[in-house]
């Protein structure tokens, strides 16, 4: 039998696995390419992004051991609850490749509403099963909002320019 914490700490550390992954794109010239975006003045700093979502990504992370816990494992009643999580984890994982990898910022609005949309069916999910697994997924929702709002801004501003490859 696998030893007590691995659970807790594996369910933590599955969200970031993506979150590195989708990094990939999020450097070199996507980086460079999305610094020579029009941008509004409200935009985070770039340093911002990966510690936010550092603690995003473990907060939803530990939330969905608190459910599988609760639901006494990958059960029927755990279906809803983890399926709508895993969900709405791969749509988010798809956002860096559409943003920055396709530069496809229209698309990549799209998908944000979804993500939105299936964390926000996570968050009902999980509070019908624990309040506490539910409220670390608030930090997130607020998150979303603003990515969404900000992607919309940046592709509104941007709309005209194409996707093209930045010169080295």
């Amino acid at each position: 039998m696998a030893p007590s914490w691995i659970p807790p700490v594996g369910f933590t550390l599955v969200p970031s696995l993506g979150g590195f992954v989708g990094s990939y794109f999020v450097r070199g010239e996507g980086l460079r390419w999305h610094a020579s975006l029009q941008k509004p003045s409200w935009h985070p700093p770039q340093w911002a992004f990966a510690p936010v979502w550092g603690t995003l990504y473990s907060a939803m992370g530990y939330g969905s051991y608190m459910i599988w816990k609760e639901l006494g494992g990958f059960t029927e009643k755990a279906v809803v609850p983890l399926g709508l999580y895993a969900g709405q984890l791969a749509l988010n994982w798809t956002w860096p490749p559409i943003f920055f990898g396709a530069r496809e910022m229209g698309w990549a609005l799209v998908d944000l509403l979804f993500v939105s949309g299936t964390a926000a069916a996570t968050t009902v999910a999980w509070y019908r099963v624990s309040p506490q697994a539910a409220r670390l997924l608030y930090p997130y929702l607020a998150w979303l909002a603003l990515a969404t709002t900000l992607n919309y801004t940046i592709w509104r501003d941007n709309r005209g320019r194409p996707g093209r490859r930045l010169p080295e």
